[in-house]
């Protein structure tokens, strides 16, 4: 499994009904995209959940490289560079994914902690507790799945989880709602460790 995201921040008089509508117009054109396990198409609004920014910030958790490499150099990724510019595209490796109890509900809401992997803690341990953290994530009210992953250039930690409702008690980090969520491949997506 592979984790990708860029953000485009928006100023702060943008009316975030243009990235509705655009998603609304164009979200599922990934539904069915080869390698794709999921998309969440994700916006932050400056003063809400406690966001400070205006942000479109979709996330992706490829099952195949070569769908995410298709995706960046093959045409679909020129579109929104195409609008707001060429973003940086951050990318992690899978070190755990699990399905939560509301798997078959709309996602709603999607938190995303980033964290540095440890100092002076072993590799081995900082991976075990991130699986355990996922597992955690996944088993609260109303979750429907959950995914750590990891930068090892930067050594970055990040927990992925989406939720059918508002962030239960127990999630911290960045608050974004899923305007929509492909999922072609998402049941391809290994469950547990990714190692």
């Amino acid at each position: 499994m592979h984790a990708m995201q860029y953000s485009f921040t928006l100023p702060a008089d943008y009316s975030t009904d243009v990235i509705r509508d655009r998603v609304a117009r164009t979200g599922h054109l990934l539904d069915d995209w080869p390698g794709l396990g999921l998309k969440a198409y994700l916006i932050r609004e400056r003063g809400k959940d406690g966001s400070p920014v205006n942000q479109y910030a979709p996330f992706y958790l490829w099952h195949t490289v070569e769908g995410m490499n298709s995706f960046l150099w093959e045409g679909a990724f020129q579109r929104p560079t195409d609008d707001f510019g060429r973003p940086a595209v951050r990318q992690w490796t899978g070190l755990a994914y699990e399905e939560g109890g509301a798997a078959g509900s709309p996602a709603r809401l999607a938190v995303l902690r980033r964290q540095p992997v440890p100092e002076g803690v072993p590799l081995a341990e900082a991976a075990a507790d991130a699986v355990r953290e996922t597992g955690r994530l996944a088993g609260l009210d109303g979750a429907l799945l959950a995914a750590a992953v990891v930068d090892t250039g930067r050594w970055e930690l990040v927990h992925f989880s989406l939720h059918a409702g508002e962030a239960p008690g127990g999630t911290e980090g960045e608050v974004f709602r899923v305007l929509h969520l492909s999922g072609p491949g998402r049941g391809l997506l290994t469950r547990g460790r990714q190692w």
